[in-house]
């Protein structure tokens, strides 16, 4: 039997895929992942009693489309890598787009206060708990993007699960800003983006043994 016969053999009753079933279910798994976030949030942490007016100040929105634009990035670098010897250097390219703008928003908050304050600004009041909470934020999600895995072909597992961490923490980020009363940009750069690193150091050691398909 020819190789081409062979092939079509092995495919005559395979079932067609549709064509976006891939963002289907990462979109799937993103969204089930965030709803236990969310409730996690809401449930143990809390929204911010001043949430309406902080709402109102530009930190607020830098703080969420900071970690936002780092998850869009994320994720549609997630949503490449789930198909087989698909790249995603491009979309991670761009996620330090958020990054350097933050870092030069810091620098300008940084110069514009007496340098006595720029330990307080740096730490703020929740230093110790906010990488951690980011981090465990993320967990829901990532758990939800393993779902999704399962009936994606990746073959990039290490890279995958990294990038898979990154949008769970970035994500993690984005709502916990709902509680987060921070509102130093030098703090969020920091801690924040601790948070995510972390979440996405444990997609990448994750990755080989939780993707394999």
């Amino acid at each position: 039997m020819k190789t081409e016969d062979l092939i079509d053999a092995l495919s005559a009753n395979v079932a067609p895929v549709p064509r976006h079933a891939l963002s289907h279910r990462l979109l799937g798994g993103l969204v089930l992942g965030g709803a236990v976030t969310l409730l996690a949030v809401a449930s143990f942490l809390g929204f911010r009693p001043d949430l309406w007016l902080a709402m109102h100040g530009a930190m607020f929105w830098i703080k969420w489309f900071y970690s936002g634009s780092l998850a869009l990035c994320a994720s549609l670098a997630t949503a490449r890598l789930g198909r087989p010897d698909a790249g995603a250097a491009g979309w991670l390219w761009i996620a330090c787009v958020p990054v350097v703008g933050l870092a030069i928003i810091s620098v300008q908050e940084l110069a514009s206060v007496p340098s006595s304050q720029w330990l307080g600004m740096w730490l703020g009041a929740s230093w110790k708990v906010c990488s951690k909470n980011v981090f465990l934020l993320s967990v829901p999600i990532f758990a939800g993007l393993l779902w999704s895995f399962r009936r994606l072909a990746p073959t990039r597992l290490r890279l995958a699960g990294a990038t898979a961490g990154l949008t769970a923490g970035a994500w993690g980020a984005t709502l916990y800003c709902l509680h987060c009363p921070e509102s130093s940009a030098v703090f969020v750069l920091t801690w924040y983006s601790l948070g995510i690193a972390l979440a996405a150091l444990a997609g990448a050691m994750l990755g080989p043994r939780l993707l394999r398909w």
